[in-house]
């Protein structure tokens, strides 16, 4: 029997046990990596284990369906491996006292990765500053990785929640709200209302970014010809789509989630 194969009703990758180490010449990790690239490359409507098993080659596809049961256990890895780059939880570091959310700008770079599949790394928070600041910079750390990888937003409504990096990141907000004192019911709502609003604003994100992708076209030649059909003004759909505008994604996640922390207060809802 495939190590894969050893699976549970329970419908999770992450509820069911590893496969145990063997001699196949490819590991998770490996899988995970190359199922990322292939992700970033040619996007999620193009993705199947079968690119996956060309992409690898022959002599690796045996290992890949040794140890991945299905393309849903894979999706499963690789969106909670996302959550893992450049997160404060995960990479353990020292987090800055204030976070000045209104000067963030994606890096550059390729952010920097634990081996795929670990174990998140304890459950680290920011400890300076405002209970506000420390939840906006945990959040919005999360919200970066996935405008990097617009795939995975996608891929939350179904594919995430059970995962290690995806448990850090709910139990570190939980654990700075709590030490703000909230509790009980209302504890719940300002989490549901913080993670609602990340959710929501990383797919709706992605659907646009997905929509210009299968066109074909240059966002901007793109807003600029379907302004019309969609009944608004093309300088105001290009500025929208724009990540770098005032009026984009990233300008409209920094002001939003602000909104949403002003309202918080930490007491019991009657």
């Amino acid at each position: 029997m495939r190590a894969a194969d050893r699976s549970t009703v329970l419908g999770s990758v992450w509820l069911r046990d590893e496969p145990e180490p063997t001699r196949a010449p490819l590991t998770r990790a490996e899988i995970v990596t190359t199922a990322i690239h292939l992700l970033d490359r040619d996007g999620l409507d193009r993705f199947s284990m079968r690119t996956m098993a060309a992409e690898l080659g022959t002599a690796a596809t045996s290992a890949l369906y040794w140890r991945i049961a299905t393309k849903d256990d894979l999706l499963e890895l690789v969106v909670d491996e996302i959550l893992a780059l450049d997160n404060p939880l995960t990479l353990n570091q020292e987090p800055p006292a204030q976070l000045a959310t209104e000067q963030l700008t994606p890096k550059g770079a390729a952010p920097g990765r634990r081996a795929a599949g670990q174990v998140a790394r304890g459950n680290a928070v920011p400890r300076r500053g405002d209970w506000r600041d420390r939840v906006s910079e945990v959040v919005h750390a999360a919200y970066w990785a996935l405008s990097e990888h617009p795939w995975a937003a996608q891929l939350l409504p179904t594919h995430a929640g059970l995962g290690p990096n995806y448990q850090a990141l709910t139990e570190s907000v939980q654990q700075i709200l709590t030490e703000a004192r909230f509790k009980g019911t209302h504890l719940d709502a300002a989490m549901s209302a913080i993670f609602h609003y990340l959710i929501g604003s990383a797919v709706t994100d992605a659907a646009w970014r997905a929509v210009v992708r299968r066109s074909g076209l240059p966002e901007s030649t793109w807003a600029q010809q379907s302004a019309d059909r969609i009944g608004v003004d093309p300088t105001h759909l290009t500025a929208y789509l724009n990540p770098q505008s005032q009026a984009g994604p990233q300008s409209r996640f920094t002001t939003g989630l602000r909104a949403i922390l002003t309202a918080l207060r930490p007491r019991q809802l009657s």
